[in-house]
């Protein structure tokens, strides 16, 4: 299946760029401009995100095939998958199963809740996006979700054209949020799925170089800030210190920490370029 592709252009070694669940591929615009200036950059939309078809399951043997279908068609079999967040996720199982060919994987701030019961309280995210999942949205949604990027300091244009490339408008007047119910319930049992070993486990196979990149800012404050801000921290926590036993003990992992939250592709795109450009430019040959 050939997936919805924005061909950035630019010079050198071909990356593709993978989103985060719900997002679409203009999460990517601003990073792109500057990853052109040294690398050939593709961004794609995930099955049944943005403008991309549905697949019959939202299984992620299935989503590598489109990813690979989609990039022997536009000539870069090679290219690396950089992803933030399932996109993360997704660009290290793409490593996992196209080892012959990819040269390395870069993971944003890609890591699922740990193992079962390792942080209590990641069960209740996961009813809470559960809950959400391909939900119908209100006229004013996009108004919304730029004063939520706001609290990021997202500017209100990235935020705008973020928003809307995340969503289909209906007739009337309404959004509807991708994927839709059905294959978003698929999609966050697969990151279950993927998450259950816990991170060092799920590495475990992937040799290509890694860059793992973890968010520096905690989550702002909002209405659930009490068990969420608990939990989050705990996880930040864990997270690092597995993450830096994970790069003293193999090589071929790199950990580095940026100075924004989760949705780092928007609120620091500049950064997020430049760390990706100089882990490429260090890549053997």
């Amino acid at each position: 299946m050939m997936l919805h592709v924005r061909d950035h252009g630019g010079d050198g070694p071909p990356l593709v760029l993978l989103h985060g669940a719900g997002r679409s591929l203009a999460d990517w615009d601003a990073s792109a401009a500057v990853l052109t200036a040294e690398q050939r950059v593709l961004a794609v939309d995930l099955p049944g995100h943005g403008r991309s078809p549905d697949i019959s399951s939202w299984a992620v043997s299935d989503v590598l095939r489109s990813i690979e279908d989609t990039l022997e068609a536009h000539g870069v079999p090679e290219a690396i998958p950089v992803g933030t967040s399932l996109g993360g996720l997704i660009a290290v199982e793409y490593a996992r199963r196209h080892r012959d060919r990819t040269p390395a994987a870069v993971d944003l701030d890609g890591f699922w809740w740990g193992k079962p019961g390792q942080y209590p309280g990641s069960e209740r995210v996961g009813e809470r996006l559960r809950a959400a999942a391909g939900a119908v949205a209100p006229p004013d949604y996009i108004e919304q979700q730029i004063t939520h990027a706001g609290r990021y300091g997202i500017p209100p244009e990235r935020a705008e054209a973020a928003a809307r490339g995340a969503v289909r408008p209906l007739p009337d007047g309404r959004w509807q949020t991708l994927p839709e119910r059905t294959p978003a319930l698929e999609m966050y049992a697969e990151l279950d799925r993927l998450g259950a070993p816990g991170v060092t486990a799920w590495l475990e196979g992937v040799a290509c170089p890694l860059l793992l990149v973890q968010a520096g800012r905690p989550q702002p404050p909002g209405p659930t800030a009490g068990w969420f801000a608990d939990l989050t921290a705990r996880f930040a926590r864990g997270l690092g210190q597995e993450l830096a036993e994970l790069s003293r003990n193999r090589p071929t992992i790199t950990v580095a920490q940026i100075d924004a939250g989760h949705p780092m592709v928007l609120q620091a795109p500049q950064a997020v370029a430049t760390l990706i450009t100089r882990f490429v430019r260090g890549l053997p040959g």
